[in-house]
């Protein structure tokens, strides 16, 4: 690959060719070679640099094609749609953004979420993918084009795919070449690394980060380049809007300064060094506060640490070199040796300060496992495919030194991420890209040129009168005298046919396989399921959209749902309705009063939903399909959160048999077949008969016929379930005004007399009168009589 020339370079060899000098090749080196002759488009195409320019930027302009109608098969085979479960969040977000405006969007309370608490949701979510999607549709409402704002989100990350492939060409430009560089442009736009977070329809973070990422790397080896301010904030811009994107940023600000770093260690330094990471330390820490998610956190939390300590080591290596040229040596020792004392003493205090505060704390430890991309990676590393430029690697500049620390950095954090497999993506593209450029131009070059190189320029001389400058220039390795001298023998053109045919073979076996990744694997949104039968032809199971049709349509607009937090943002988003939980798992405590009321029996459940204020409870139930990401799979998860806040009403052990095994059939657990879930999910299944060859009752899913068919629900009432039973949606009831009493006949057998002991005296001279009232009577007549 050749490499690219500059005007510069075209005016240089203007000057020295002005006299029509003929050059060392016997070609004529005048001012027209480098497209000074001819006039206009045609003039310019007629020299071998317009024509690199235009194939440069056609073979970008096909990535970018390539890489935006790869990400399309989920809108062809389905619709266009949001896939997943945060991206629901954040087009729910930008639609009120882009409904009410920016401020609206940054004091917006969400009252439909994380019930009866709410959410802020402008100072707890990065906002720059928002903005981005809000600007957009700003611009095009502006241009008179009508498009719906779910539309630009659905398109928004293949677009920013072809911003990536561009950045990707510019870094690799700068730490290689031009031919490097497309080659990195190209694999970037199709690897599926790339595009399983950026597919149409994954409106999510990764799909504007990856851009601001890669472009980031670029601005920062432009400055360290060039030392220009200049380059340094635009750098400082780009780490803004990676800030207001992604959390990732923290994987920029710990590179930059381990770069920095090890360019100290190797005695690397210079002016330009300091200036660059001078100013992108200062004005970088200062935009990246204005996030209201972020706040002080660049200069509280430990991760942002190793930027600082970067910094400050930087300024007094910086002011050591100053004294260096004034002092003698004798004060210079004994002024290094109380400074390094002065500092390993405010360190040492720092540190026993930090550990006892507890600011010191990992915050970069995974704490949610039981989600799939946070548990550690198990991956085949395709970095053996650099092996052909290992020797080149060797011989390091200041700009290519970033390459392999980028590299290590990316591999270690890769290994200990499902999710940061996607910062490695880029540079294990950029690596591959360098040993394509290699290879084709180790076996395409011309034989003559190696045994003829072109005379050596005025910046060698340079080079050889002060040796200190060999690292200031890109791309620029002196080879030792033994390589100088050392003839290079001509490869045959069956040897060049042969490689050159293999190493298209392979790039041509890599699109294949990206395409057939991207189709099958990354392009199935989770909303919408499909099926295929034994002739081909495939069957949509639109369970999710249906039931969240229902809910909308037939619940109250305030009714409040309780489901696990893996549905919170769909719920708000397509159903529009209040849920308890969902996706932002900021409070673990409210999380596992969910947890026990799912993993509780029906009685000790309904106190917790009459808590809450519980209209409808919402659960996923893949038996009848076989779908294994079901509740009853994730149930453990939900029994040990619970068990994490309420150890005494919650034990994991309870669920298990006496052997340790998870069963749903008559051989489980006691409290397992009577906890709510179970009974919302096998409810009136015990009925159902799917075919033929099993039983009534036979979970697919979990291969088992269900041990308790007879469900009977007390405080819950089935109100919806989905055409193939994947969604089922119960009712709550209502508290009647006076708990019914079980009212018993009476029991009309004699009973014994009883009398009482204690009888006082006028109640016995009452019994005696009344007893004896006609002798009473006839004595007092009597006497009246006789007188």
């Amino acid at each position: 690959m050749a490499e690219q020339h500059t005007a510069s370079d075209c005016k240089q060899r203007a000057s020295q060719g002005a006299g029509g000098s003929v050059s060392g090749n016997g070609r004529p080196n005048t001012a027209a070679g480098c497209g000074g002759g001819g006039g206009g488009l045609s003039g310019g195409l007629t020299q071998p640099a317009g024509w690199q320019s235009l194939l440069s930027f056609t073979i970008l302009f096909l990535a970018w094609l390539a890489g935006f109608s790869s990400r399309l098969f989920a809108v062809i085979r389905f619709e266009s749609i949001i896939h997943e479960f945060d991206p629901w969040f954040n087009y729910r977000s930008t639609h009120h953004l882009s409904t009410n405006g920016f401020y609206e969007f940054l004091n917006w309370f969400d009252e439909r979420a994380w019930y009866p608490l709410g959410r802020i949701v402008g100072g707890t979510v990065y906002p720059g993918l928002m903005v981005t999607a809000g600007l957009i549709h700003y611009l095009l409402n502006l241009l008179n084009v009508t498009v719906h704002i779910r539309d630009v989100c659905v398109f928004l990350a293949p677009i920013f795919s072809g911003l990536t492939a561009i950045s990707t060409f510019l870094l690799t430009r700068e730490l290689w070449n031009q031919g490097a560089g497309l080659l990195a442009a190209c694999f970037i736009a199709i690897v599926p690394g790339y595009i399983s977070r950026s597919v149409a329809g994954s409106f999510d973070n990764e799909g504007i980060a990856i851009f601001a990422l890669q472009f980031t790397y670029y601005l920062w080896v432009k400055s360290v380049k060039t030392g220009s301010v200049f380059w340094t904030i635009g750098c400082c811009l780009s780490y803004f809007y990676m800030v207001s994107a992604w959390g990732g940023y923290v994987f920029i600000i710990n590179l930059i300064p381990l770069h920095v770093f090890v360019l100290l260690l190797m005695q690397r330094y210079s002016r330009r060094l300091y200036i660059a990471y001078s100013t992108f330390y200062i004005v970088g820490l200062v935009l990246s506060m204005q996030i209201p998610f972020v706040g002080f956190q660049p200069i509280r939390t430990s991760e942002h640490m190793a930027a600082a300590g970067v910094f400050a080591l930087l300024q007094a290596y910086a002011f050591l070199q100053y004294l260096k040229d004034r002092l003698t040596k004798q004060e210079f020792q004994t002024l290094f040796f109380l400074g390094v004392s002065l500092a390993a003493g405010v360190v040492f205090l720092t540190v026993i300060y930090l550990t006892y505060t507890g600011e010191t704390a990992a915050t970069m430890a995974t704490q949610h496992h039981s989600l799939a991309q946070h548990m550690p990676s198990l991956y085949f590393s395709p970095l053996p495919l650099i092996n052909p430029i290992k020797p080149v690697i060797l011989n390091l500049d200041t700009e290519r030194l970033f390459d392999p620390v980028l590299s290590a950095f990316a591999v270690y954090f890769a290994g200990v991420m499902v999710r940061l497999m996607l910062t490695l993506t880029p540079v294990v593209c950029m690596l591959s890209a360098i040993a394509f450029s290699s290879v084709f131009e180790h076996y395409l070059g011309d034989d003559m040129k190696r045994e003829n190189p072109p005379a050596e320029d005025s910046s060698d001389e340079d080079d050889k009168r002060n040796s200190g400058n060999l690292y200031d220039k890109a791309g620029k390795v002196r080879k030792h005298v033994s390589e100088q001298d050392r003839p290079e023998e001509g490869l045959g053109p069956n040897i060049k046919s042969i490689v050159t045919m293999l190493m298209l073979m392979l790039l041509m076996m890599f699109a294949v396989h990206c395409t057939w990744v991207t189709s099958n694997a990354y392009s199935s949104p989770s909303v919408v399921l499909a099926s295929y039968n034994h002739d081909g032809s495939r069957n949509i199971l639109d369970d999710f959209r249906e039931a969240y049709y229902w809910l909308r349509q037939n619940t109250d607009e305030h009714a409040r749902v309780m489901s696990w937090w893996d549905y919170g943002y769909q719920i708000a988003g397509m159903a529009n309705r209040t849920t308890l939980v969902d996706n932002n798992t900021w409070n673990n405590s409210h999380i596992a009063l969910v947890g026990k009321a799912m993993s509780s029996n029906e009685s000790a459940a309904y106190e917790i939903m009459k808590s809450l204020d519980v209209d409808y409870v919402l659960i996923i139930f893949g038996g009848v399909i076989g779908y294994s990401g079901d509740d009853i799979n994730k149930f453990l998860w939900m029994v040990r959160i619970a068990e994490g806040e309420h150890p005494k009403d919650i034990r994991e052990s309870d669920y298990f048999t006496p052997q340790g095994e998870f069963r749903v059939d008559k051989a489980g657990s006691p409290t397992l077949l009577n906890c709510l879930m179970y009974k919302m999910s096998y409810y009136r299944f015990g009925e159902m008969q799917l075919d033929f060859r099993t039983p009534p009752g036979f979970d697919r899913t979990r291969n088992a016929e269900i041990g308790n068919k007879d469900i009977r629900l007390k405080h819950l009432e089935e109100a919806f379930t989905s055409e193939h039973w994947l969604v089922r949606i119960y009712r709550v009831k209502k508290q009647e005004n006076r708990q019914a009493l079980d009212h018993k006949l009476r029991n009309v057998a004699a009973k014994q007399k009883y009398t009482s002991k204690k009888v006082c005296i006028s109640c016995l001279i009452i019994v005696v009168i009344f007893k004896y009232r006609f002798f009473f009577f006839f004595s007092i007549g009597y006497q009246m009589f006789m007188q």
